[in-house]
């Protein structure tokens, strides 16, 4: 199998369990036979985040020919991570979930999503 194949059936996996865990937690983790509070629900939200930030990568650089297009292709993946990390820590914080520890991840996605976006976007 090419590893471009392989890319893109990763990256649609990814992208299916990303989303799936960030919008309808309970009931992909409650396929497993596992029930989660709401303060685990935003925790498989964060790992859809990591999913969906992976198969951004995986399917955009899929037939990346050069070290440049593959940098750019994970910088938009990383960017991809740190925006949804950011809308689920926020989310997280609105729905009054953890503790006020929980501003913590507000700024540590924060600071991802401009961090990687800056590298994303520069030209």
């Amino acid at each position: 199998m090419k590893l471009s194949v392989y890319s893109l059936i990763v990256g649609i996996i990814g992208l299916i369990f990303g989303l799936g865990m960030i919008f309808l937690p309970y009931q992909v983790v409650s396929l497993y036979g596992t029930k989660l509070d709401v303060g685990g629900q935003f925790m498989a939200r964060y790992f859809g985040s990591a999913l969906l930030g992976l198969a951004v990568i995986f399917l955009t650089a899929r037939n990346a020919t050069t070290f440049e297009v593959l940098l750019k292709k994970g910088l938009l993946g990383a960017f991809v991570f740190g925006v949804s990390g950011l809308l689920v820590s926020i989310w997280d914080r609105i729905a009054g979930t953890h503790n006020a520890l929980g501003w913590l991840n507000v700024i540590l996605y924060g600071f991802f999503a401009v961090g990687w976006g800056y590298y994303y976007f520069k030209k």
